[in-house]
C-alpha cells in the first residue's frame, strides 16, 4: 500500500492551497535536522518534503488522488486521447533541503528562525517558541542621476522597479512592477538620499528592505558647482585680459548676466606656447547675482 500524502502532512484530502502551505511549514520546522534530534526526524523531513512536492502541484496531486502512489510513480493511462499512452511515472528528487529552500527562500532560510544568540524563535507557525523577531533586509542603494538644470529648477522623476510581492496566501510571492514617484526639490545637493520605506522583496519570514536613491550630479557644460555656487569658467584673449573686459555668462534660467572684469587676469596657461598665442582663463563666481534655491 503506498504513502498516504496527506496522513503526512496531517491535513484532509480536501485542504486547499494554503492548508497545504501552512501544514508544510509547521512540520518542515519542527522536523528540520537543525532543529529536531529524534531519530526519526531526518526520515519524516524527507517524507513530508515528497508529500508537500506532490501535493502543492495541482497535476500530480490529481494523478495521486486519482490512482495513488503506485499510478503516480509507476505511471498511469494518459486520458483524453493523448497519442503517449502512459505517462512518465513521477520520482521524488530526494532533497528535502531543496523543498525547504524553495519555499521559505534564501541560502540558508533556517537561520532566520534563531536570535542571535541561538534561541528559537516564535513566527507564529507554531512549534517554535520565542520572542518573535523578523529580520528586515538590508538598504538596497541606487545612484540617481540628475542634471544641474533639474537640481535648480526641481522635477519629478518616476523609477520603475521590479519587486517580488506576496501573494494572498502569505507564503508564496509573484514579481510586480511598481513606479516610484521623486519629486526634486530645488537646490537638492550631491549626495542627497531619498528613502523609499519597506518597498524591497516581500517575504513571510522579513521585513522587506528599504530602497534609498542616493542623488547623483550630471556635469554640466558651462556651469561646475560648489554648494549653493556657480563656477562658470570661459577662456579669455589675452589683450582683453590685460585691459579689462566683459564677459558673458547665460544663466540656467536663460538670463543673459554682463560681467565686468575690471582687474588684469593673472596669466593661467603657463605653456612654452608663444604669447601672442597664448589665453587665459576667468571663473566667474555667480553666489553674488544668485544662488541656488533652497
Amino acid at each position: 500500500m503506498g504513502q498516504d500524502y496527506y496522513a503526512l502532512l496531517h491535513i484532509t484530502r480536501n485542504a486547499e492551497d494554503a492548508q497545504i502551505k501552512k501544514a508544510y511549514r509547521k512540520l518542515a520546522l519542527k522536523n528540520h535536522p537543525l532543529n529536531s534530534i529524534g531519530p526519526s526526524s531526518v526520515e519524516t523531513f524527507r517524507q513530508i518534503a515528497e508529500a508537500y512536492d506532490v501535493l502543492s502541484d495541482p497535476v500530480k496531486r490529481s494523478i495521486y488522488d486519482k490512482f495513488g502512489e503506485e499510478g503516480l510513480k509507476g505511471g498511469i493511462p494518459l486520458e483524453f486521447g493523448s497519442q503517449t499512452p502512459w505517462t512518465t511515472g513521477y520520482v521524488f528528487h530526494g532533497n528535502p533541503e531543496k523543498v525547504f529552500h524553495e519555499f521559505f527562500g534564501g541560502d540558508n532560510p533556517f537561520s532566520e528562525f534563531f536570535d542571535e544568540e541561538g534561541n528559537e524563535t516564535d513566527l507564529n507557525f507554531g512549534g517554535l517558541r520565542g520572542r518573535g523577531v523578523k529580520k528586515q533586509d538590508a538598504p538596497i542603494e541606487r545612484d540617481l542621476y540628475l542634471s544641474l538644470e533639474d537640481l535648480f529648477f526641481g522635477c519629478t522623476k518616476k523609477i520603475k522597479i521590479s519587486r517580488r510581492v506576496l501573494n494572498e496566501d502569505g507564503y508564496s510571492s509573484t514579481i510586480k512592477d511598481k513606479i516610484l514617484t521623486i519629486d526634486v526639490k530645488p537646490g537638492w545637493r550631491q549626495g542627497t538620499r531619498i528613502t523609499f520605506e519597506k518597498e524591497g522583496d516581500q517575504g513571510p519570514n522579513i521585513i522587506p528592505a528599504d530602497i534609498i536613491f542616493i542623488v547623483k550630479e550630471k556635469l554640466h557644460p558651462r556651469f561646475r558647482r560648489e554648494n549653493d555656487n556657480l563656477f562658470f569658467v570661459k577662456p579669455i584673449p589675452l589683450g582683453k585680459a590685460l585691459t579689462c573686459c566683459t564677459v558673458e555668462v547665460k544663466t540656467l534660467d536663460d538670463r543673459l548676466l554682463n560681467i565686468p572684469i575690471n582687474d588684469i587676469i593673472q596669466e593661467v596657461d603657463k605653456t612654452s606656447l608663444p604669447i601672442a598665442a597664448k589665453q587665459t582663463k576667468s571663473e566667474v563666481t555667480l553666489n553674488k547675482t544668485r544662488k541656488l534655491p533652497q
